[in-house]
């Protein structure tokens, strides 16, 4: 079989211990290393495949791209195949989509590194101290500060017990069951969606994205934060309203802003985000570290192998296996 993997920025994909799964299985394998939107480049790319192997939500998948793609067998996802991913479409035309899970633990590190930089504000001393200055600025400990905490999953979970390591009271908001659960472990949940963007000091954002969260946080939402806050959103740039975080920073509530991921990826240069003074940017990082695409891919590849197989798993449409 000829499998494509699209959007391996990091060239890291055949490094991969797992890699050796597809090795050993004898398929031919194509790996794209940029960033390509164009559809007609997709097309050309994805022509011959038989299976596809999608890093998260880097490609969408679309009706219009499939119905180029006759070939095509196969989507394995790593992770779960979220929105970027028309499944319905791939079951109308044959097409199985099997999917992973995932680990929380890198996502809520590298939250909270985003969340000790920008409090500490280590990027622009470290800028200045590489440019020859000294200490240029003062940052701000995390001890007593309110960890807010916008849904109680895994990530929210974990994080919560950061913040109690770094005695930080802990705040939640969210589903009625996220603020059950919140208050079984022995935190406080906010009164109100209102109190808990009032009363947060760094407010973290851990919401599955969904049509029902497209959003759902809004001007003004933001507009009751401290000046002193930090709002993290290390989730999904679609929780929060178009545009709105930039305004929010620039008019002083909140503050300070670290930010993961974005309307757009790659993020283009001269974002304005990332000219912002008061905004800590990564690129998209939550996942993207060694053992998360060793779990991640390897996930795909067994799912990819166990399809050809002819013992499909974990798959996401089984009502394709009646086509």
């Amino acid at each position: 079989m000829h499998i494509v993997i699209p959007d391996d920025y990091q060239h890291v994909v055949e490094t991969l211990d797992c890699y050796a799964l597809l090795e050993r299985a004898g398929h031919t394998v194509t790996v794209y290393h940029d960033a390509e939107r164009d559809p007609a480049v997709l097309v050309e790319r994805f022509r011959e495949a038989d299976a596809l192997v999608l890093t998260r939500e880097r490609t969408r998948i679309d009706d219009a791209l499939l119905s180029h793609l006759p070939r095509l067998k196969l989507i394995s996802q790593t992770g779960k195949a979220t929105s970027h991913l028309d499944v319905a479409a791939c079951t109308h035309r044959g097409i199985a989509v099997v999917e992973g899970t995932g680990s929380p633990i890198a996502a809520a590190e590298l939250t909270w590194a985003l969340i000790l930089m920008a409090r500490r504000k280590l990027k622009p001393a470290m800028d200045a101290f590489y440019a020859g200055d000294w200490q240029v600025n003062l940052g701000e400990r995390l001890n007593g500060q309110i960890l807010g905490i916008w849904g109680y999953g895994k990530i929210g979970k974990l994080l919560a017990r950061y913040g109690q390591a770094f005695g930080m009271p802990v705040l939640v908001w969210g589903s009625e069951a996220s603020r059950q659960a919140a208050l079984a472990d022995g935190h406080r949940t906010a009164d109100s969606q209102e109190a808990f963007f009032a009363e947060s000091d760094v407010l973290s954002l851990n919401l599955r994205f969904s049509d029902k969260t497209r959003h759902i946080v809004r001007r003004e939402d933001l507009a009751r934060m401290k000046k002193s806050a930090l709002l993290v959103n290390a989730a999904r740039a679609g929780l929060i309203e178009p545009g709105a975080l930039l305004e929010a920073v620039e008019a002083g509530r909140p503050g300070y802003a670290a930010v993961d991921v974005y309307e757009e990826e790659p993020l283009p240069a001269g974002h304005p985000l990332l000219a912002h003074p008061n905004i800590l940017c990564t690129p998209h990082l939550g996942y993207v570290e060694k053992h998360s695409y060793e779990l991640y891919f390897g996930e795909a590849f067994a799912n990819l192998i166990t399809f050809f197989a002819g013992e499909p798993e974990n798959l996401a449409n089984p009502d394709v296996l009646g086509r």
